[in-house]
């Protein structure tokens, strides 16, 4: 068990009762973080973190929803940021959202979640939040890598379709290989890419350029598959 002291403190931002009481009984059985409150939007948001300040006990991190009513998340993001310097915010987006993802970065916003992240891609947010805020400010001045450059021609056809939503074997029938080839070539892309799941390859391709709009499927169904 990590020190009290030591644990990363948490509010949960959602207006969506269901994904906020689960994203809430996740935290609260992390060792590493505490969970210090939840609100059901960006008003309530605010109330608490005034409160938490006048207490001196500002958590490290808020999980922002991005889509809420007004005012939606990059707002609130914004405003946390003002008022709040210390405190960090995670942007919590569905697959497809990638103008909110910027705009929530453009904000302050330290990094971004998908709602249908894996459990170790939430836990990730165990991270020291100043080591995340350095981590982003390095990523956004630094100049931008190609990682299409160190994929084969085959390894960017595989991942266009990725992109487009297609489980394995699906991938298999249209490029013409077997299953197993291409589950091959997609733990292959998502070592190169530095990803964890299909969700995340298919908004790096969607993200890239690299599908065409008439073939972008449903590619969170595509992070479900194995």
């Amino acid at each position: 068990m990590t020190p009290e002291t030591e644990r990363i403190r948490v509010l949960v931002v959602d207006d969506h009762a269901v994904v906020r009481r689960g994203l809430v009984a996740f935290l609260e059985g992390e060792p590493d973080l505490e969970l210090v409150g939840d609100a059901d939007g960006g008003i309530r948001a605010l109330e608490l973190l005034a409160d938490f300040d006048a207490q001196e006990r500002l958590p490290d991190v808020v999980l922002m929803d991005l889509q809420m009513a007004p005012p939606d998340g990059i707002a609130v993001t914004r405003e946390i940021r003002a008022r709040y310097r210390d405190v960090e915010v995670v942007a919590l987006t569905s697959f497809g959202e990638e103008v909110r993802v910027h705009a929530a970065l453009d904000a302050g916003a330290a990094g971004y979640l998908l709602k249908d992240a894996e459990a170790d891609e939430v836990v990730s947010l165990q991270l020291d939040p100043a080591i995340a805020r350095r981590l982003m400010g390095r990523l956004r001045a630094a100049p931008r890598d190609d990682p299409a450059a160190r994929m084969t021609a085959r390894e960017l056809e595989v991942l266009r379709v990725v992109g487009a939503g297609k489980a394995n074997k699906e991938i298999a029938a249209e490029l013409g290989i077997s299953e197993r080839t291409a589950r091959t070539h997609v733990s292959n892309i998502l070592s190169k890419l530095g990803l964890h799941s299909r969700t995340q390859a298919a908004l790096w391709a969607v993200r890239e350029g690299l599908v065409d709009a008439d073939r972008r499927g449903d590619a969170a169904d595509a992070g479900r598959q194995s």
